[in-house]
């Protein structure tokens, strides 16, 4: 069974990042997943600008962009211009007042755009937009820190999405909380990929390569 793997690079060593990023690499990761915060919209920091643009001329490998910032579109060009055509930019709707205009520099850039939804935001909040869009990144947990446990009623909202994601054309992905039971709960269902951090990919103590290999390899 096909579906991506994303390193959430927040829940990295970022002493020894480009050690990280060589490692990921090797050891098979699809893409690197990047968290900028900016201690507004959600309460917590994570990446900064000068850490994507450092992945993003280390490794070759594509770059999922997670803006967890208010009013996104006030400082999108210093992203795109940092990032590479094909590489995707995840924006939250509830933090810009028109997200449809910011949505169409990301694809007037060159760059796949997309829409991170919080557990707390519904479907219906969003439809217009899943037109415009190629992923849906859906939050399984409140975002902000790393760690966090599975909010179980999620998984209503992504059968609800699931159902509708042909007829829209759009992918759905998983952030947050992502274990080996969920990856064989719903990659058969239809999520195209899922972030990985420290449930199942970070700070275990094993070579990278061994771990996305024995998840890659799970019995579906």
């Amino acid at each position: 069974m096909q579906f991506e793997l994303m390193a959430s690079m927040m829940c990295a060593d970022c002493g020894h990042l480009e050690r990280e990023v060589r490692d990921l690499e090797a050891g098979g990761i699809d893409s690197f997943h990047i968290d900028i915060m900016d201690g507004r919209f959600v309460a917590n920091f994570a990446m900064s600008l000068n850490d994507m643009r450092y992945i993003a001329q280390a490794s070759s490998k594509p770059l999922d962009v997670h803006l967890m910032i208010e009013h996104p579109n006030n400082r999108i060009g210093l992203f795109l211009e940092n990032l590479r055509p094909g590489d995707t930019v995840y924006i939250h709707p509830e933090a810009e007042y028109h997200p449809s205009t910011t949505l169409q520099a990301i694809i007037d850039a060159g760059m796949v755009p997309g829409i991170a939804i919080n557990p707390g935001t519904s479907v219906e909040t969003i439809t217009e937009m899943l037109r415009i869009v190629k992923k849906v990144l859906v939050m399984s947990v409140n975002p902000g820190n790393a760690g966090q446990m599975f909010l179980p009623y999620v998984g209503k909202k992504i059968t609800r999405l699931l159902a509708i994601k042909e007829d829209m054309d759009f992918e759905i992905y998983w952030d947050g909380a992502c274990s080996a039971d969920k990856i064989l709960e719903y990659a058969p269902k239809g999520i195209s990929g899922f972030v990985l951090g420290t449930t199942l990919l970070f700070g275990k103590g094993r070579p990278y390569g061994d771990i996305l290999q024995d998840i890659r390899e799970l019995k579906f």
